[in-house]
């Protein structure tokens, strides 16, 4: 009770004092709440890093007596028949297994991510990645292994997918809406007060992301480690209940996808300010730090719980396809900024030099073989003797 009564006081004092965030709506003192939590939360898994594996584990019990208790891991695999002739009541049972309340936890977490991410193609390439994820390290976690039609049909296609989709027009609706506010007290009608009211929960301005990671060397990186770090978190969600003993319908584990959700949003526009005028915001913002050094955290906390299950090696075939994997992408990097850039240069350096040569070659002579560049400061001197 006493650790409880001392992070509301905190939460208290940052909610009133704590700097404002790049979001206003529905308040400003929301987001400052959601910034003290990621402090509170981060101490919390300093806390739970510093203490052995058997403590650690046993301290949850404080959280929830039910936890602290070694848990079965779900095996999504086995039998991958989409129509199971064998089974005359329902052939169609496999597909009916899989379809747990995690079919619409894909859903709305994929549309939450594209309205935090604000891109097509980058909310796709990270969707295709983690199931690529997936198929590497089932061999680590049972959770990992599903069926192919479990991978790419019900996740990328249908949950994944169609979360992306109606986040993006989502999106669209909210770049083409008017943002002109006006006081509640000044509007006359009822109807128009209540929509003042539900619209005080949209942002008060918009902002388009583009990212365009192939402009320079400095967005790509930047968009390669933004990559980086969403399917670190990812993997942490499944890792962290793993070796924490925590089912995966635990509240705690809601919680957690809750606190992303709110503290991820924020993350995501001060990197995007950060990187588009780098003059005007000249450093990190705050809650990013805040999620990095969560991310980083929660993956130390799986490394040192678990050290075992981590170093369990990569079956040969998954990695030969990261090693290729890893070389196209660096391949293309110095392709796209270094060896264009060169090749580019010294085509534009040719160009202008022929440029150049063809000008000189058009002036040469003027008609008796001497050259107009040579006669040119004898006709000025000519011209200075008759003033």
């Amino acid at each position: 009770r006493g650790i409880v009564a001392s992070i509301l006081v905190f939460l208290c004092f940052g909610v009133t004092q704590a700097k404002d965030g790049p979001f206003s709506r529905p308040h400003p003192a929301y987001w400052r709440f959601w910034l003290c939590v990621s402090v509170v939360y981060e101490l919390f898994l300093i806390f739970i890093l510093f203490q052995t594996v058997q403590d650690g584990r046993q301290f949850m019990k404080y959280i929830d007596p039910h936890l602290g208790v070694p848990l079965p891991e779900r095996d999504y695999g086995g039998n991958c028949l989409i129509y199971d002739p064998g089974n005359a009541t329902d052939p169609f049972h496999n597909i009916w297994d899989k379809l747990d309340g995690f079919v619409p936890a894909h859903f709305f977490g994929w549309y939450l991510k594209t309205l935090m991410i604000r891109d097509w193609w980058m909310c796709m390439i990270i969707s295709v990645m983690f199931e690529f994820l997936e198929y590497s390290l089932e061999h680590q976690l049972p959770n990992f292994s599903e069926c192919w039609w479990d991978h790419w049909i019900m996740d990328v296609i249908l949950c994944n997918g169609l979360g992306i989709y109606c986040g993006m027009k989502t999106l669209s609706w909210l770049s083409l809406k008017t943002y002109k506010w006006q006081g509640l007290w000044n509007i006359p009608t009822y109807k128009g007060k209540m929509k003042r009211i539900v619209f005080q929960f949209t942002p008060y301005s918009w902002v388009k992301f583009e990212w365009k990671p192939a402009s320079s060397l400095r967005r790509w990186l930047a968009v390669c480690g933004i990559i980086f770090v969403f399917l670190l978190a990812e993997l942490n969600t499944f890792y962290l209940k793993f070796v924490l003993w925590m089912p995966p319908e635990h509240y705690l584990v809601l919680l957690r996808l809750v606190f992303f959700v709110n503290v991820g949003g924020v993350a995501m526009r001060e990197i995007y300010d950060f990187m588009d005028d780098p003059k005007f915001h000249k450093k990190l913002g705050q809650q990013a730090w805040l999620v990095a050094a969560i991310t980083a955290t929660e993956f130390l906390i799986v490394v040192k719980y678990d050290p075992y299950t981590l170093t369990l090696s990569l079956p040969f075939y998954i990695t030969q396809c990261w090693i290729l994997g890893i070389i196209l992408v660096l391949t293309w990097t110095a392709w796209r900024f270094f060896i264009r850039d060169i090749t580019l240069r010294y085509k534009e350096i040719r160009r202008q030099k022929q440029e150049h040569r063809h000008e000189k070659d058009k002036c040469l002579s003027n008609g008796d073989g001497h050259s107009a560049l040579l006669d040119e400061p004898n006709g000025s001197k000519l011209r200075e003797r008759k003033l």
